[in-house]
């Protein structure tokens, strides 16, 4: 019966798919950067004007440079100290930018200095100065675009998100290496 429970659980284990909606996203930066990304939130947000970062329950940006990984943050990794701010509006299915009445409406472990992503971090910024990335606590400036450029998303709820981007307890991250489990 052990040897089953570990089988299952190790076929259980790795990414997830959210329970609710969820909506991909694609940001082209200058100079070569580029993210993509994904969230998820309660389907039952979908006719408000507004969806706010405490509304999501799962999150992900992955940036590249000339289509080279440069880094990845997920809502696994908020902390208390994170810069963490989200304006989505789901009925246009896009993130609010700059000149639609929100100061700074994106902040995804990056505030407007761009010092606060983290030593061998990566952030998000749309703000007044522009869209630009954060890595390894500095700005980098080489990937900004002016910051009233459209932000728009698309509705993907086949989306599966890598372990660590929804909050709440991984069911589907138990594996054989976990200490939980027996052998692990």
């Amino acid at each position: 019966m052990k040897a089953l429970a570990i089988l299952l659980a190790a076929a259980l284990a790795g990414p997830a798919q959210a329970d609710g909606a969820s909506f991909t996203f694609a940001w082209q930066g200058a100079g070569g950067y580029a993210m993509t990304g994904a969230m998820s939130f309660d389907p039952a947000l979908i006719g408000r004007r507004m969806v706010r970062e405490q509304d999501v329950s799962c999150f992900v940006i992955e940036g590249t440079k000339d289509g080279i990984p440069i880094g990845r943050w997920m809502l696994g990794m908020l902390g208390p100290d994170t810069s963490w701010r989200l304006f989505f509006d789901p009925v246009a299915s896009a993130f609010v930018v700059e000149g639609h009445g929100v100061r700074m409406p994106q902040a995804w472990n990056m505030n407007g200095a761009g010092d606060d992503c983290g030593i061998g971090g990566f952030g998000f910024n749309l703000g007044n100065l522009g869209q630009d990335f954060c890595l390894d606590n500095r700005t980098v400036v080489a990937s900004r675009i002016a910051p009233e450029i459209p932000f728009p998303a698309t509705r993907d709820n086949g989306y599966v998100f890598p372990r660590g981007a929804c909050t709440g307890p991984d069911l589907l991250s138990l594996g054989p290496s976990d200490p939980a489990l027996p052998g692990g």
